[in-house]
C-alpha cells in the first residue's frame, strides 16, 4: 500500500515568504547587475545583500495603508537597509519583481507536477506489464465490442500520459521567462543589459518583447496543461467509476480496513477517490478558462488578471499535484477481479465474435453487405432471445453452405483477438 498523500512542498511554493524571497533576490541582482554597470557602488550591493530580509507581518500591516504589496515590501526592506534603499527597485516597476518571480514559482510547481506524473507513469507501466494478458471485454458506446486485455487499457492510459509529460515540459519552457523593462517595456530607465543580467542568474529567460507585463498566453498555455492533465485523470478515474458498478465489478478502487461506505448502508463500497478526482477536474478546467480570459488586456496592461491569478495558479498547481498523488495511490491499490472479467466476457452468449464470422464469410466470396445481413440476423436472434450465438450460426443453413463447423469454431478462438497485443507493448514501452 502506498501511503496517503501528505507531501506538503507544493503548497509552501505558494506561501507568502516564499514569494518575497524571490521578490527580495531579484531586487538584489538588479542591484548587482547595475553594479557591473558601473550604476551603484559595489559595496553598497553587498551592504544590501547583509541587510535586507523581509517581515510577512510588517509587510501586511503596511499594505493595510498603502493598498500595494509590492510598495509594502519596498517600504519593510527600506525599514532595513536604510539609506540603500535609493538603490532598490531603479528603474523598475512592480510587474517586474511580480512577473519575474510568478515564473520562478511556476517553474517550481511544474517540476512538482512533472515528478508527480513520471511516478504515476512508472504504476502504469507497472500494472501494464501485470495485466498484459488478462482479458476483458472492449467496449464501445458502453456495449460489448471485442475481447482486450486489461493491460491493453493500461498501455493506452500509459501513453497518454506521456504526452502530459511532454506538454508539462513545454508548459513550465513556457512560462521560464522574465522581464525587467519598466513601465511599458521600452527600457527607459534601467539597461536592458539588467534583465539579461537577472534572468540569466535566476536561470530564465528575457522575453524579446513586453509591455508592462508578461504577456498571459504564455500563462494560459500552463494553465490549459493543467486543464488536460486533470482531463485525463477525470477520464481514468470515470473507466474505474464504470469499471467497479455492481453489473460489471471488473476493478474496484481500494477500500480500506475502517473504511465505510454509507451512513446508512453497511455494504456500501463506493469509488469515491474516483469520484473525487472527477469533480476537482471541473474546478482545473473552469480555472484554465479564466486563464484565457486573462489575455486580452487593456493597452500595455491593465490589472483585472492579477487577482484571478492569485487564485488560479495556485489553487490549479496544487490541485494536480493533488490528483496525480490521489490517481498514484488508486491505481497501485487497485483491486482487479479477473474472474468476472472472464464472466463478462461470456455474457452476449458469443455475440462479440461477429465480426469474425463476417470476414470469414467474405473471405469465401460473399459480398460484405450479403455476409453482414446473415451475421446480423442470427446476432439479433441470441440478442432479444438471449440463444448462444456459436449454436444459431451452425444450424443456420445459408451461412452452412459457406462455412463449416470447424471454420466457425475458429472464429470463437479468443487467442486471435490478442495475438498483436505484444507488438501494441513494444510500440509503447519499447522491447524490455
Amino acid at each position: 500500500m502506498i501511503p496517503r498523500y501528505t507531501r506538503p512542498e507544493m503548497g509552501r511554493i505558494w506561501e507568502p515568504k516564499n514569494k518575497f524571497e524571490k521578490w527580495l533576490e531579484i531586487e538584489i541582482l538588479s542591484c548587482e547587475a547595475l553594479s557591473e554597470l558601473g550604476e551603484i557602488p559595489k559595496e553598497a550591493v553587498k551592504s544590501i545583500r547583509k541587510k535586507a530580509g523581509i517581515d510577512i507581518k510588517r509587510i501586511d500591516d503596511i499594505e493595510k495603508t498603502v493598498k500595494h504589496d509590492v510598495l509594502a515590501f519596498l517600504i519593510n526592506l527600506e525599514d532595513r537597509i536604510g539609506g540603500l534603499s535609493r538603490y532598490i527597485h531603479k528603474g523598475l516597476t512592480s510587474s517586474d519583481i511580480l512577473d519575474t518571480s510568478l515564473a520562478l514559482l511556476m517553474r517550481e510547481a511544474a517540476d512538482i507536477i512533472i515528478e508527480d506524473i513520471k511516478r504515476l507513469l512508472e504504476v502504469i507501466k507497472k500494472r501494464a506489464f501485470e495485466f498484459k494478458d488478462t482479458i476483458m471485454i472492449g467496449r464501445s458506446h458502453g456495449i460489448h465490442a471485442e475481447p482486450i486485455t486489461f493491460g491493453l487499457k493500461l498501455a493506452l492510459w500509459y501513453e497518454e500520459m506521456k504526452r502530459n509529460l511532454e506538454r508539462m515540459e513545454r508548459a513550465k519552457e513556457m512560462i521560464s521567462y522574465g522581464k525587467l523593462s519598466g513601465a511599458v517595456g521600452t527600457y527607459s530607465n534601467i539597461d536592458p543589459e539588467v534583465e539579461e543580467y537577472v534572468c540569466r542568474k535566476l536561470g530564465l529567460k528575457p522575453v524579446s518583447v513586453s509591455n508592462q507585463i508578461i504577456q498571459r498566453d504564455r500563462h494560459a498555455e500552463y494553465l490549459t496543461t493543467l486543464a488536460i492533465i486533470a482531463g485525463s485523470l477525470e477520464k481514468f478515474a470515470t473507466e474505474i467509476r464504470h469499471l467497479q458498478r455492481t453489473e460489471v465489478l471488473e476493478v474496484e478502487e481500494p477500500f480500506e480496513k475502517g473504511q465505510k461506505g454509507s451512513s446508512a448502508m453497511p455494504h456500501k463500497r463506493n469509488p469515491v477517490g474516483c469520484e473525487n478526482l472527477s469533480g476537482l477536474a471541473r474546478i482545473v478546467r473552469a480555472n484554465a478558462f479564466a486563464s484565457m480570459e486573462n489575455i486580452p488586456l487593456w493597452h500595455e496592461r491593465d490589472i483585472s488578471h492579477s487577482s484571478v491569478e492569485r487564485v488560479i495558479i495556485p489553487d490549479s498547481t496544487i490541485l494536480v499535484d493533488f490528483m496525480l498523488a490521489r490517481f498514484i495511490n488508486i491505481l497501485y491499490n487497485l483491486i482487479v477481479y479477473k474472474h468476472n472479467m472472464k464472466k463478462n466476457l461470456k455474457l452476449t452468449k458469443g455475440l462479440i465474435f461477429s465480426q469474425r464470422v463476417l470476414l470469414e464469410l467474405s473471405d469465401k466470396g460473399l459480398s460484405r453487405e450479403e455476409a453482414y445481413g446473415l451475421v446480423q440476423s442470427r446476432a439479433m436472434e441470441a440478442w432479444e432471445k438471449g440463444k448462444d450465438f456459436k449454436k444459431l450460426l451452425q444450424t443456420d443453413k445459408k451461412i452452412s453452405k459457406y462455412l463449416k463447423k470447424k471454420d466457425i469454431e475458429r472464429c470463437f478462438d479468443m487467442k486471435y483477438y490478442l495475438r498483436n497485443v505484444n507488438r501494441i507493448f513494444e510500440r509503447v514501452f519499447g522491447k524490455e
